[in-house]
């Protein structure tokens, strides 16, 4: 990061910019490039193996554990003390990433024409920090972002989003003041995470995928195709010379 990588519960800089936290997987990269299913593949195997369940039934309890908790691994922790840094070498670092996911011009725009004098960009993840590090190195937008707030694998019990407390814990590591949800700006393509940010006072908008289908009810006030839209709903954090 341009500026730091914290995962502790200390408060950062202060300063009268508004935080604009963005979410990494299948947000700063397509969908398309079906990480996803590689990472679900390789839980699944994970659940199968090591709580010697049939295929079905390891496919069946990830998706009861991810509905629920919002990461899989929470339930996997909840329920099995499973050792979480074993898990993320087995699923997360075991991702072929650099065959996958490349640098994207049209996204180092978008973040350059972001306003840094009114706008702090601050990455917001489930993931470990290894991961988070790979995909940011392999996109190229390292210094675009100030810091990054994960999910720590090393801590008991997890805490990951849709937790009010991982939101919370992301304003303190991003330097919000306290009660100023208001100064926050959300972008994510999880629906339980966007309507959890949207209840807490967040600004927040719903990335939903061309192809993907669409929730019945939104999860909060804005939901998008792409990150260009954010140039047209969020006008006020671009430079006004920004095309």
């Amino acid at each position: 990061m341009a500026a730091q990588e914290t995962n502790t519960n200390g408060s950062g800089p202060k300063d009268d910019r508004v935080v604009f936290f963005f979410d990494i997987d299948n947000c700063l990269y397509p969908k398309s490039a079906k990480v996803h299913d590689l990472m679900a593949d390789l839980i699944d195997q994970y659940f199968a193996k090591h709580l010697n369940l049939s295929w079905d039934d390891a496919v069946r309890l990830h998706k009861e554990y991810y509905q629920n908790y919002g990461l899989a691994i929470e339930g996997l922790v909840r329920h099995h003390e499973i050792d979480p840094l074993e898990y993320n070498s087995q699923v997360d670092d075991a991702l072929p990433l650099d065959s996958i996911i490349k640098p994207s011009a049209s996204l180092k725009k978008l973040l350059q024409d972001i306003d840094k004098s009114k706008v702090k960009l601050w990455l917001f993840t489930n993931a470990y920090i290894n991961h988070a590090r790979r995909v940011i190195k392999l996109l190229e937008i390292e210094d675009f972002f100030e810091g990054i707030t994960f999910c720590d694998y090393g801590q008991t019990p997890l805490v990951c989003k849709p937790s009010e407390d991982m939101f919370r814990k992301a304003m303190g590591q991003a330097g919000v003041q306290e009660g100023r949800w208001a100064d926050c700006y959300f972008v994510d393509d999880s629906y339980l995470n966007c309507k959890k940010a949207q209840e807490l006072g967040w600004t927040t908008a719903h990335l939903v995928e061309e192809g993907v289908t669409p929730p019945k009810t939104q999860a909060s006030k804005y939901q998008i195709a792409t990150l260009e839209e954010l140039r047209t709903i969020f006008p006020e954090l671009f430079k006004k010379d920004a095309e």
